[in-house]
């Protein structure tokens, strides 16, 4: 279980979609996608699910 506290998670997306084969930009403009959240309730079961395209992300909280 995870401790109540804050947290960082880091999607390396850059290279995700080059294994795919995807066309990017050099530099590419997204590489890493960082998103920091708190955990209050140690009980509680959460998801971080991440949407992302080479160009953009979304990100929300999910149960």
């Amino acid at each position: 279980a995870m401790q109540v506290g804050l947290y960082e998670l880091d999607f390396h997306v850059g290279d995700y979609f080059a294994t795919l084969g995807v066309a990017q930009t050099e530099p590419r403009f997204l590489d890493v996608v960082t998103v920091r959240f708190g955990i209050a309730d140690d009980r509680a079961h959460l998801h971080v699910p991440l949407l992302v395209s080479p160009y953009g992300y979304s990100t929300y909280r999910g149960s």
